[in-house]
């Protein structure tokens, strides 16, 4: 309850100091619109030369764009914020500021800052997936949406624990910016279904950078085209994840030197 009491206290205050810069607003629906439109664009060229795509249908696929552009503004709003201002205090020697408060360390870097203007993006990828599914021909069920939402989660916690693993490298490699641009890049690739990919590509974006756990299985679930035995890789996989993120956040602070130092 501690956590979550503080989870809300820094969203109350991330969200007033958010809607001091209202423009923001603007900016981020106009950049959305862009991506959603890149993203039609692009499957309208694929479905213009054939009727689907490793078994997947056009609204099938745009179902899928939705996941992927839904989940990067959960991502753009809550993880990414932090990720980077963690990022910052470590080369500052400023987290010291963090690390001296009364709260669970881990929980206080991952829920400092939040940009809800991004959830622009969150409300696009909706409108998307919605769109898609009222084309399928088979209907949605109880089951598909409860799954889909439980791997969706099971999305957000790999995503987190990768940007925590990756970010907390800084405390050895100081200079990590280039780490933003090219998770971007590679987070890209969940815009198609992970089996349309190489197996040492579909290995990489899945188990090292896990994308395709984080996007192509939620579309999977509300699409009903999910196999139980991959959820239950995807639970396993998250749960082992996020142990060793716990195990490496900690192993990093021990290499800390802040301010204090």
């Amino acid at each position: 309850m501690n956590a979550v009491r503080v989870g809300l206290l820094y969203f109350k205050v991330g969200v007033l100091n958010e809607l001091q810069y209202r423009v923001n607003f603007f900016l981020q629906l106009f950049q959305s619109l862009i991506q959603a439109g890149t993203g039609l664009i692009m499957l309208a060229l694929v479905y213009s030369h054939t009727t689907e795509l490793n078994g997947w249908s056009e609204p099938e696929l745009l179902s899928l764009l939705g996941v992927q552009i839904l989940l990067g503004g959960l991502i753009h709003t809550f993880i990414q914020p932090n990720m980077e201002k963690l990022m910052q205090d470590v080369q500052q020697g400023t987290l010291d500021y963090a690390l001296t408060k009364p709260a669970d360390s881990q929980v206080l870097v991952s829920v400092r800052q939040f940009r809800i203007w991004q959830s622009v993006e969150v409300f696009t990828g909706l409108t998307l997936l919605i769109v898609g599914l009222t084309r399928i021909e088979s209907s949605v069920g109880f089951v598909d949406a409860l799954t889909f939402a439980f791997a969706l989660g099971i999305g957000i916690v790999l995503v987190y624990c990768f940007w925590l693993i990756v970010t907390t490298s800084a405390f050895w490699i100081v200079r990590m910016e280039n780490v933003l641009e090219l998770f971007e890049g590679i987070y890209q690739t969940g815009r198609w279904p992970i089996g349309v990919y190489p197996v040492w590509l579909r290995f990489s974006v899945t188990f090292l950078i896990p994308v395709g756990f984080a996007v192509t299985v939620p579309a999977q679930a509300i699409t009903s085209r999910l196999q139980w035995g991959t959820l239950v890789v995807a639970v396993v996989f998250a749960l082992a994840l996020f142990g060793l993120t716990r195990w490496f956040w900690r192993f990093g602070l021990r290499h800390y030197s802040g301010a204090s130092a």
